[in-house]
């Protein structure tokens, strides 16, 4: 029985711009450039404006597809080891998002979890999310955090400042070959 949240029927989304705002992000935090981060912050709030409605929807997706494909590799990277991503994730991701109250509010914490449980179960995070209605303005900046500890998450297994940006680039390379 196949699910309603089956990763096959969900939207993709512009990943590229979700990478390139998740890329910048991570550049940003290891450069150390604390007030280059509330510029970023500044910036992407007016990309997202000029993108529309239409376009914000594909950003969100992209971001999404993004969550997903960190997820997928993490399971089978953890799955090498004999461990649980959702075990070794999930709990990681929960106590950073506390500490980021004024990014992250407390309310959006259990969102946020359900999302990455979702992608790590093999669920499209962003049919899964679609369940509970329209994401809402407050959702968008733990949505990018999320993404962003993902790949910093996989960056740091790494022990690779740019593994995860290059995941993505490197698997859109190859679709577009296909």
């Amino acid at each position: 029985m196949t699910s309603p949240c089956d990763p096959q029927d969900a939207p993709v989304g512009d990943v590229g711009a979700a990478l390139m705002m998740i890329d910048s992000r991570l550049k940003a935090v290891y450069d150390g450039q604390t007030g280059a981060i509330a510029e970023q912050q500044e910036l992407t709030e007016q990309f997202a404006a000029s993108l529309g409605p239409g376009g914000v929807d594909d950003l969100v997706d992209g971001t999404c597809t993004l969550i997903y494909m960190y997820m997928q590799w993490l399971r089978r990277t953890y799955e090498e080891h004999d461990r649980d991503v959702i075990e070794y994730v999930v709990p990681n991701l929960v106590a950073t998002m506390r500490m980021l109250p004024k990014s992250v509010r407390p309310e959006a914490i259990p969102m946020m979890a359900g999302l990455v449980i979702a992608a790590g179960t093999d669920l499209s995070p962003n049919l899964w999310r679609q369940q509970y209605g329209r994401w809402t303005p407050s959702e968008m900046t733990p949505l990018e955090a999320t993404t962003f500890l993902l790949a910093e998450h996989i960056n740091r297994l790494t022990d690779d400042r740019t593994f995860a940006t290059r995941l993505i680039t490197d698997a859109l390379s190859a679709a577009e070959e296909a």
